[in-house]
Formats: structure tokens, sequence, C-alpha cells
């Protein structure tokens, strides 16, 4: 394998072979080649693109870089969840224990926040003692006994990934479909999975701010998903306003909990955790349609079984035995808590929810820089949905700060953020398409 002849062949258009692929991406798991090849061959894709088989070839060739998981006796179907982000998208902490509450095996790897939006793994750290970094036997052991577990990703999976991308974040070659398609997939691939569905986000708080560009991606993950094996599809879900009524840590923690007690019915949020649960169930053949695989869902939550079952992922992983009972024990709230009120009467017409997520990073709930640590009590709760009659002087959401300074500043900048409307606005669909 010639380095400089696979990138002089992608970047003359060519399609290059498996056997092009694996020997690329297996010497950059080696720490074989230099940073400026690597960032050829990623800008070579980037101005080329690549086959939906270059795509499969490539992520599973960055999938077997490391170590894989087996699932090997079990006995569940091993299924998954992945989105693409967005703010107060906390559906993965409701949604793996649900799934599991019906029977499916969720060994849930996920990430930090990127950007502006939060992440699945900065939130479980709010609870005191939880290991997001857990063994392969406890990982394992929890999967296996309470059925569902989510961690973060170790560097023995896909290290490949992590090396290419440190690269293509310097060289703005982020944005490439191709490449953004293996380095998710190839993650969930070496989890090991027999079913994958992803959460594609629209709007002003995703990272896709179209449809178009959401059905390109979503169409490339999951034509690539099923052609190296795993059954998978997609759900492109609107993303122009915050989809929990919380953005930030404890505060979206605080949300799940509320949510696995049955106390967020008739919200989007609940919309959007049911949709991927029917379509987690059906994929795994759980259930014939969605709408009884809705109803194997709502059961799990109504029953208590899922908070059951989220409460013993919590301690089977570290944290405390009775954080469902006990909250207030082990949360811990910001110490400065002020409303932001509506300043007209009206309808809240339109927000700018990727300013909402940026608002949140400002109070110290998020990361400019990836070795920055996070204050998780900061962030907003209370969050009024779009389409709401508000008069002057209600409560639209509470600023949750760790000093007054920051408080009024947030107080600004989230009304800021907000339109209110003279008219009863449209309320659009939070799920907009199937892929």
């Amino acid at each position: 394998m010639i380095p400089q002849e696979i990138i002089r062949l992608k970047r003359n258009g060519a399609e290059l072979s498996v056997a092009d692929i694996d020997g690329f991406i297996g010497a950059l798991a080696r720490g074989e080649l230099a940073e400026s090849q690597i960032g050829a061959f990623a800008m070579a894709i980037w101005f080329r693109g690549m086959t939906r088989d270059e795509t499969v070839a490539l992520t599973l060739a960055m999938a077997r870089s490391g170590d894989t998981l087996s699932w090997e006796g079990i006995g569940r179907p091993i299924a998954d969840k992945h989105s693409t982000g967005g703010v107060g998208d906390n559906v993965s902490l409701m949604l793996a224990p649900i799934a599991a509450a019906c029977g499916l095996a969720v060994p849930m790897i996920s990430g930090r926040g990127l950007g502006h939006t939060g992440g699945t793994l900065d939130k479980l750290e709010s609870i005191p003692g939880y290991g997001i970094t857990p063994d392969a036997a406890r990982f394992r052991k929890v999967v296996d006994e309470v059925g569902c577990a989510i961690i973060g990703q170790t560097g023995a999976l896909a290290p490949a990934d992590g090396k290419l991308y440190a690269v293509r974040d310097v060289t703005a070659t982020v944005d490439s479909v191709p490449l953004i398609t293996a380095s998710i997939l190839s993650k969930k691939l070496a989890a090991g999975l027999e079913t994958l569905v992803l959460d594609v986000k629209i709007g002003s708080g995703a990272f896709m701010t179209s449809q178009e560009e959401a059905e390109t991606l979503a169409r490339s993950l999951v034509e690539v998903a099923n052609g190296a094996g795993v059954k998978t599809s997609a759900l492109i879900t609107d993303m122009n306003q915050p989809l929990a009524d919380a953005a930030g840590n404890v505060v979206e923690l605080r949300n799940c909990l509320d949510f696995l007690k049955g106390k967020k019915a008739g919200t989007r949020l609940e919309t959007v955790v049911m949709a991927f649960a029917s379509e987690m169930l059906v994929q795994a053949g759980i259930a014939a349609s969605a709408a009884e695989a809705e109803g194997r869902a709502r059961g799990a939550l109504a029953s208590g079984k899922a908070a059951d079952i989220f409460g013993r992922m919590v301690h089977g992983l570290g944290g405390p035995v009775d954080l469902l009972e006990n909250p207030d024990r082990y949360l811990v709230n910001a110490p400065v808590q002020t409303p932001i009120v509506a300043a007209s009467d009206g309808w809240l017409g339109a927000c700018a929810a990727r300013g909402i997520g940026m608002s949140v990073i400002d109070l110290g709930g998020g990361r400019r820089r990836p070795q920055d640590s996070i204050d998780h009590r900061v962030g907003f709760s209370d969050i009024l949905p779009l389409g709401t009659r508000i008069s002057k002087g209600d409560r639209i959401a509470t600023v949750h700060a760790a000093d007054e300074a920051s408080a009024e500043k947030a107080v600004v900048d989230l009304s800021a953020n907000y339109r209110i409307v003279d008219a009863v606005p449209d309320r659009p669909a939070v799920i907009v398409n199937r892929i």
C-alpha cells in the first residue's frame, strides 16, 4: 500500500477498491501515516465524494481498526439509536430504558456536547458516581442484567475514527457526507449492533439546517449501515426549538426523571421518544406494527418498568440506588434561578434554537474548548413551546446560573432569541420524514 497513490486516485476521481481503503485505514490506525497524508486523503474525499460501496468499505475498515464488541448469548436483539444533535435533546436517556423494558438490549455508546448541542454523557455525569467509561465486563454485566447501559466511547473502539476526525477538524473537511457517515457508523458497528435508528435533526438548532441536507445525510447513513449488515432506518425531526422544556445538564436530567414518572405526556418530546421506541421495536421484530410497538412502549412507561430500569442502570454504573426516589439528594441546583418573562402579549412564534444552545455554553454548561470543564447546574428550564399564548409578564423560561451577573445576561440573551407574534403561528410537525 502506497498512501500517496491512494490519495492520487481519489484526487483524480477514481473509485477506491476495498483493498485500497483497508490498506490506508490500517496504516492510519497503526500510526504509519503523516498528518499531511491523512489531511490530503480527507480533502480528496471532500472534493470527489465516495460511492456507496466506497463508504461502506471505509466504515467497515474504521470499525475494524480496534476492538469490536460481541453480545453472543445475551438473548435479546441488540439495538441502538444515534442523534445528530440538538438543543434540549435528551431522548436517549428515556428511550434506552423504555426499549430495554420492551425486550431489547441497548448498549448505547454516546458522546459529549459538540458545538451548541448538548451531550448525553455530560448530562449523565451530573449524577454522582455514574461511570461513563466502565470496563468491558461491567458494561456487559449491566446490559445483560438491566437491559441497557449508556456509556462513552473508549479509545479501543474504532480508533481510526478518532485519528481521522482530529485531522478533519483542523483541515475544513468535517462537513463531508461520506466522512460523517463513516465516523458515526464505525463506532456503532464496532459496538456489535443488529439494528439502529437514526435521529437526523433539521432547523435552527441542528447542524443540518435544510430538509435537503438532512435527507442527503440520512440516506447515506441508512444505505451504508444496511450495506454493512445493520438493519437501519432514520427519522428526520424538527429542531427549530428546544425539544425538551429544559436545556442544560442537571435540568435535562430532571426533565428525564419527570418523563419517566409520566409527567411529560402530550409534549413534542414524548412524540419523538415514542416514535423512536416504535422504530426500534419493529426493526428488531418484537412488534409487528408501529401501533403495537407504541402501545408496548407506553405500557412500559405507565407501569413504571422503564423508570425502574433507568434507576438500575444508574446504580449498575456506579450511581446512587435511589436517584428516582430522591433526586434532590444528588442533583445539585444552580444558586441563582431567575424567571424570564414575556415583554408583550401574543404567541411565541419563533426562536433561534442554536442561540439558546450557545447561551447554555455562555452560562458554563458547555465547552468552548475540548479541555474545558463544565458547570452541570446551569441552563434553562420551564421553556414554553412555540405556539403558546402568552401575556406580558408571563414566564417563558427560567434561567439557572452560577451568579447574578450570569443570570442577568442570560435573561437578555434568551429574550432576544424569541419572537412574539400577534397571530397564532403554524405548529410544524416534530417528525418531518422517515428514510
